[in-house]
């Protein structure tokens, strides 16, 4: 799967829902997860992770959030309507391409808003199993099990200020998705190149799987001036 098109999420025009995306609200049952309840689990856990991000970073005044429970952890969402609106076209957009199993990995890039500089991509792999999406195979793994997996990531989230170098200028965030070429685009989303950091750090975290969907996570930075020295 090496062929691919990276696309920006645009915060103009919201994208269309998708027709095959109004099935991705099908829940996973306790014994079965089928490709839709798999699509649900991830598309759901990638709406945390980037909140959990955003408050983390500092890219949203921490006031904007409220705390909810979710993977026995208090998880922390935001209240602004323009992004809970934003993340909601785009991940429903997302949810989509999952079930046809046309996208590849999720990029949440941090860039400063005065030098324009890539600071940290966070990236999230997705690695379905074909036979799943091809040909309706189910798993049935707990969705316990699952849960305490993805709460071991949303950990690691929320310890990344003690390993990360401070953010010293105010910061904007885009969300980057690497789609197969054949992936139907809304019109309004963007090529985009990949905004890698040079010279930057690697920080391999956890992943988790349905056993429909595995999700790997990972974060690179660009290293702090005291670094350089």
């Amino acid at each position: 799967r090496a062929a691919r098109r990276i696309w920006d999420a645009p915060r103009g025009l919201p994208p269309p829902l998708p027709p095959q995306a109004a099935a991705a609200t099908e829940t996973a049952t306790r014994s079965v997860i089928t490709l839709k309840g798999s699509v649900e689990i991830v598309t759901e856990f990638f709406g945390f992770a980037i909140n959990s991000i955003l408050f983390q970073r500092g890219i949203y005044p921490p006031e904007t959030f409220d705390k909810v429970a979710k993977y026995g952890l208090p998880m922390l969402v935001s209240t602004d309507e323009g992004l809970k609106s934003y993340l909601s076209h785009v991940l429903t957009q997302i949810s989509g391409w999952l079930l046809e199993g046309k996208v590849q990995k999720l990029v949440v890039v941090i860039t400063g808003a005065d030098s324009g500089e890539t600071l940290e991509r966070w990236v999230f792999n997705i690695s379905p199993d074909k036979a799943a999406v091809t040909g309706g195979k189910s798993s049935d793994k707990p969705l316990k099990e699952i849960q305490q997996e993805i709460a071991g990531i949303i950990r690691q989230i929320t310890a990344s200020v003690s390993f990360l170098p401070l953010l010293s200028e105010p910061c904007a965030f885009d969300l980057l998705v690497y789609a197969d070429p054949d992936a139907v685009v809304p019109r309004a989303w963007e090529d985009s190149d990949p905004r890698y950091i040079k010279d930057g750090e690697d920080m391999q975290l956890r992943s988790f799987t349905t056993r429909v969907h595995k999700v790997s996570a990972a974060v690179s930075y660009r290293r702090g001036d005291d670094e350089d020295i």
